[in-house]
Formats: C-alpha cells, structure tokens, sequence
C-alpha cells in the first residue's frame, strides 16, 4: 500500500501555509477532517464499552487528544483519539477497581510516554522488521473489515440495499468528482435517504447515549499511595507502550504512504502530553488510530495537521451541539466506508502468490504469526511483539550457521592455519567450536579472524574454550587479524569467562 510514484513530489510540498493560501488544498483539509470525525464516532463509542467508561467520556478525551497531537505531534495528518488497543488495556483495571482509577493511570501512562520521548528511545522502532510491518497493516486490516460485519450481516434487505448505495458512491463517484470527499456525500446522502423515507435502521444513536454539551475537569477520586500505584502502575505501563507502539507503527505507515518524514521522538512525548490532559478532561487514554487515519490520509487525501484540527473541532461541535443530528447517521453508511478501508489497508501485494513463492519462508512465517495473534487477540501491540520475538529467533538462527573456518595446513605439516569467516555472537559460538580438528591438528595452530568480529562475551568464552581444548592435546594457539574493537573486548574479557 504504497503512494502511486507520480504523485509523491506533489504531497511532499503541502504545507500547512499552503493549505491556508489555498482555498482549494484547505477545502479538501477540511473535508478530510470532516469524515474522519464520522468515522470516528462509532468506533470510539464502542471502545468506551470495553473501557467500561460512559461514552462521553471516549468522545470528549478524543477531542482534546485529536486537537492536542494536531499541535504538538510529529506526524501531520495522522489521527488520533480513544482506541481500542488502549481500551483493551484499561478494562480489566476498571472492572475490578473502578473508575475512580482511570485518572491516575492515565497520567502515570502520560509521564512515562514523555520519557520515552524525551530520551529518544522511539529510534528502537527501527529494530522492527518489514514482515512484523506487513503482519500488523495486514491485521489491521481485516480487524476493521470483521469490526464492521454485525453492521451489515443479518441486518434487514433494507440495510443491504443502503450498504450497496454507500459503495457505489465511495467506489465510482471519485471517477467523476474530485473536489469532495466521496465517504463525506456517501453519509449524506444515505442519512438523507434513510431520514427522508422514513426508514427505521440502526444508527449511531444506538450504540451509546448523545447528550449534548461538555464535562467538567475530571478530579482526582483516589488518595495518591503506594496501594493505589500498586493498583495502576501494570495499567500504566501497558497504556503507555500499547499506544506509543501503534502511534509509531502507524506513522511510519502514513510515512510510507505519504512519501514525508515524521518526528518519532516528537510523537512520543505529544502523546504522553495529549493522554495526560485527556485524562483530565475526558478521562481515558488513547493512541494513533490506524482505521481513521487511512480514510484522513487515502479517502480524504489529507496531508496536513488542518485536516486534524478541522476533525477535532469537528467532533466536539458533534458531540456538544449537533448531538441529535450525528445520532441519526446509519451505522451501516459508516460500516460501509470503514470497509472500504480495510481494503486498502491490506498489503495485497504481499499476499499475491508470485510474492509469497519468492520470500524465504522465515519471513511469511513471521508475517503470518503476526497476523494471527493480532487478529487471536485482538491486540495489534501483542501481535507485533510475539512478530519481532520470532524474528529475532529465526534471525539468529540464520545466522547462526554461516560461520565458515577454512582449515589449511603447512607443507611441512608442522603448522595449521584456520581462516573462520562470519559474526562471533552467542548464537554462533557452538558452530565455532565445533569447526577445529583438535585431536589431528599439529602444534602449532593459528586462527585468523580478519573476516570475523566478536559481538558479545559468549564469543570470547567459545575462543577461550578453544585454546584451551588445544591445549589438552598440547598445542599452541595464536588468534590473529581481530580489528581494534573486537582485539580490546577479548583482551578485558578472556580468562574471566569462567
């Protein structure tokens, strides 16, 4: 899912100074905004039941998260409220400790993401492989295609037919017009229909209460104690990395897509500022959602914080004045569009057959766990970490065994030399130790490592262990061509090992 080539300087060059200058670029900004808040809706009210918190509550904490990440965050047009990985995480907490809970794990969540941040430990995302990359959009994606599904299957003939109405508008009106968000006339003109003809279908009013205006600042209800930090500090923890890690994935999702560079660093401290004054006012934590950022990024064609800002205000306007008329939105019309992006989402070139013929086993096989304990779970953050642990696993295997030690002995047979090729880490030091003739080799044996480096001290144990196999069977061992790095770690290391 990437960026046709021929359209990458053009978004390259969109800055918010020239979508202010443009009454065309901030037309598209805002309508951009405009539909990302409708799809919004619904997903954050139903992960307000997970949390177990009112949906108000989701609704208000994803305004002030949306406008928040719009100014402070490091990835422009990436959408962000009350998400469900975050949800996840929160509920078991609620359940069995109350509310009253929410805000102090929220803030502790908050300070330890500003940390994150601040230290620059967001760079550790580059340690996460393109198959773990292509497991979590693949997931992603058919999490929110299943998500939609009750809202169509088993639903009435008259839903099926608004359902049809919604696709062939976001899937053929862009062949004929441009200058307005398909999804954003789909839902208009379907709730249109819907309201018109007087049809009775499920709306967005269904899934949680609309009362309108706004909530006060949220006041702390638990006594700040070693009890209560025992209680919050495994849901603080679970917050803060559960949300940077889809924060992050995600902006290098819309990186890639937007052909446009993004402040990791400074997305991980905005979210821990954005959760913090969430919880204060709105109450519950939240990350990058992933769904609303493809309808901002492809649907909407955004490429500026004015799209999230125009989103934001957006929301709020929805849930505090015009309550009444968002509740009336068919869930199906909605459903509908966030099909449509799921279908995008997906990497289907990664999924093509010739694709999955020429790409090494160890890689579909990480690709494919990834997704299944995603989509198992539920949880995006745990499926990328079980991806990235049986990466590491298959990597180090790999390359465990392409250790190679080319035996070459004197013509008087006085003499061996050993030239070993490849990394000295721990994963390769049994395939070492097993490459020398130690029982056969004569006297005096000479192992050149120009073409090897050692990594770590498991490396030096295998080369101790091996001068001192040799020295058993009465020879003598000289180790040469090691480079600076390697030559100074052995030397403060050898003979300590044990």
């Amino acid at each position: 899912m990437t960026q046709p080539a021929h359209q990458a300087p053009v978004v390259a060059d969109i800055t918010v100074a020239s979508v202010l200058r443009s009454p065309a670029l901030l037309t598209r900004e805002c309508l951009a905004g405009v539909i990302t808040a409708l799809a919004l809706i619904p997903e954050v009210i139903s992960f307000s039941v997970i949390a177990g918190v009112d949906p108000k509550v989701s609704l208000i904490a994803s305004v002030v998260l949306c406008l928040t990440l719009s100014l402070l965050g490091g990835r422009p047009a990436m959408v962000t409220a009350a998400a469900g990985s975050v949800a996840l995480v929160i509920g078991p907490m609620v359940h069995a400790h109350g509310v009253a809970y929410i805000l102090p794990a929220v803030i502790l969540g908050g300070i330890i993401q500003i940390i994150f941040g601040v230290a620059g430990l967001s760079r550790m995302m580059r340690y996460i492989p393109r198959s773990v990359m292509l497991g979590f959009v693949n997931a992603l994606g058919i999490l929110i295609f299943f998500a939609q599904v009750p809202h169509v299957w088993g639903q009435s003939a008259l839903v099926w037919g608004l359902f049809a109405l919604t696709l062939a508008i976001v899937l053929l009106l862009p062949y004929v017009l441009k200058s307005v968000p398909a999804p954003l006339i789909a839902i208009v003109v379907v709730t249109a229909v819907a309201l018109l003809m007087g049809y009775r279908v499920p709306n967005v009013g269904d899934e949680g209460p609309m009362s309108a205006g706004l909530p006060g600042l949220n006041a702390l209800q638990v006594p700040l104690n070693l009890t209560t930090l025992q209680i919050v500090w495994p849901t603080a923890l679970s917050v803060a990395f559960v949300g940077l890690m889809e924060s992050l994935l995600t902006a290098k999702l819309v990186d890639d897509i937007t052909d446009t560079p993004s402040g990791k660093r400074r997305e991980s401290w905005a979210l821990g500022v954005g959760n913090i004054l969430a919880g204060f006012y709105g109450g519950i934590a939240g990350c990058a959602m992933i769904g609303q950022t493809i309808v901002n990024v492809e649907l909407g064609k955004a490429r500026t914080r004015v799209s999230t800002v125009a989103a934001g205000l957006v929301l709020l306007l929805l849930v505090t004045g015009l309550s009444h008329i968002m509740a009336q939105i068919p869930m199906v019309v909605l459903a509908a569009i966030m099909m449509v992006v799921a279908v995008k989402t997906l990497n289907w070139h990664s999924l093509h057959p010739a694709t999955l013929k020429r790409m090494p086993w160890s890689e579909t096989s990480v690709m494919a766990l990834t997704v299944i304990v995603t989509v198992w779970t539920g949880n995006l953050a745990l499926g990328v970490l079980v991806g990235v642990i049986l990466a590491m696993m298959l990597f180090a295997r790999r390359i465990a065994h392409v250790i190679h030690a080319e035996r070459q002995l004197s013509e008087d047979g006085e003499q061996v030399t050993y030239w070993v090729r490849g990394p000295l880490f721990f994963g390769s030091s049994n395939d070492l130790f097993e490459h020398f003739d130690y029982a056969h080799d004569p006297h005096h044996v000479t192992i050149d490592l120009t073409h090897a480096q050692i990594w770590d001290a498991s490396s030096v144990a295998a080369l101790d262990a091996i001068e001192h196999r040799y020295h058993r069977h009465g020879a003598a061992v000289t180790f040469i061509g090691l480079d600076n790095r390697s030559s100074d770690f052995r030397n403060r290391l050898s003979g300590t090992l044990g």
